[in-house]
């Protein structure tokens, strides 16, 4: 079933490249957006809003994208707007953090009725060729079957394996997504803190 296999080793590698590439994306971002929150706060607190803009300006993280933004807009809009900024900028980092992940779910969907197919095709060839010769019984056609298997056992190892990292990475995410939106709304209550001291 090289017809099936093919397509299927095409697919584990493209989905390591995906898992490896993500793993290494979103490595980290987590502790880097509590402790930058952490830093920004008292900061905010005090009306320091150029110096958290300092601490943000590299922009090389979603957490320093959001806070970076959130710090510009709240020296002069309300409550309300910045919590939707937040909600905008956080929906455009999550689409970024989900790239390339739809792959795994598609695959690890796919890849078994791939194998299924190099499987049942593998089969029909090896009972066709008992056909023509007309000899050899089951030990001809075991040899064929045992081959078209193969297809069927890669498609479900792929799929497996798909399905583990489209699971973790989703959650990975909505996980980096919560975080960012309760350091945005410390974010947001410490900038406010911050205008209502700078104006007494």
């Amino acid at each position: 079933g090289y017809y099936a296999t093919y397509p299927l080793l095409f697919i584990s590698v493209v989905c390591l490249a995906i898992i490896f590439e993500r793993v290494w994306a979103l490595a980290g971002i987590q502790s880097k957006a509590a402790k930058l929150a952490d830093s920004l706060v008292p900061l905010l607190r005090q009306g320091k809003f150029n110096e958290g803009l300092q601490a943000t300006q590299a922009r090389s993280n979603p957490a320093e994208r959001v806070y970076h933004v959130l710090i510009a807009a709240a020296q002069t809009l309300d409550r309300d707007h910045l919590v939707e900024l937040d909600e905008e900028r956080r929906f455009q980092e999550t689409l970024e953090l989900n790239r390339y992940v739809w792959v795994l779910a598609t695959s690890g969907a796919s890849a078994p009725f791939i194998g299924l197919f190099g499987t049942v095709v593998g089969i029909l060839v090896a009972f066709q060729s008992m056909a023509i010769m007309g000899t050899g019984g089951f030990s001809v056609v075991a040899a064929g079957i045992s081959e078209a298997l193969i297809s069927t056992a890669l498609g479900l190892a792929v799929a497996i394996i798909a399905v583990i990292f489209f699971n973790y990475f989703s959650v990975k995410i909505q996980n980096i997504n919560a975080l960012l939106q309760i350091n945005g709304d410390r974010l947001i209550d410490a900038a406010l803190q911050g205008r209502q001291a700078g104006v007494r």
